[in-house]
């Protein structure tokens, strides 16, 4: 009985120990969270393109609907919402594997998802600058996709710098 009790009190103290900040993975599973809300954001604006989702809802300005219409809403023919939501589904993916933990100090789990992170937010300047000063209007949609993409660098480059300092990144 005394071995038991002090088998769960143990188990108890780690579990108080290891909190959410002090997961090495913290980063990568943030990521992941922030690309599966993303791409279904994406994937329910490329839905409303094809005329499968309803009524787009946005602001009183539609601006989502002017963003989304004009030519700037579609890349080399590609709808920049399908763009988005394979982009991110892929983000989700890479975060998600990255985040085992047999891929904890892996370096390449990191460098794949900044392989992806870092074009999607180039892109998304191209888009920014068109939205904003082209067509000088305001996506609401297409301004959570950008505090997203913004969102998931900087928890890629914490995770780099985490990796790269061998440590659980608890300072970072």
């Amino acid at each position: 009985m005394t071995d038991t009790y002090a088998a769960w009190s143990a188990s108890a103290a780690i579990g108080r120990e290891m909190s959410a900040m002090s997961n090495p993975l913290r980063y990568r599973m943030a990521i992941a969270v922030l690309a599966l809300g993303a791409a279904l954001v994406a994937l329910y604006l490329h839905l409303w393109k094809l005329g499968l989702a309803g009524v787009l809802t946005c602001t009183d300005n539609r601006g989502c609907e002017i963003a989304m219409t004009s030519g700037w809403g579609w890349f080399l023919g590609v709808d920049v919402a399908l763009i988005g939501a394979v982009g991110y589904a892929l983000i989700l993916g890479a975060a998600l594997w990255g985040a085992h933990p047999r891929r904890e100090a892996s370096l390449a789990a990191t460098l794949l998802l900044l392989t992806l992170i870092v074009p999607a937010v180039l892109f998304t300047v191209r888009l920014k600058y068109a939205e904003w000063l082209v067509l000088k209007t305001f996506c609401l949609w297409c301004f959570q996709s950008t505090v997203t993409i913004v969102a998931c660098l900087a928890l890629a480059l914490f995770d780099l710098r985490r990796v790269k300092h061998g440590g659980s990144g608890a300072a970072a």
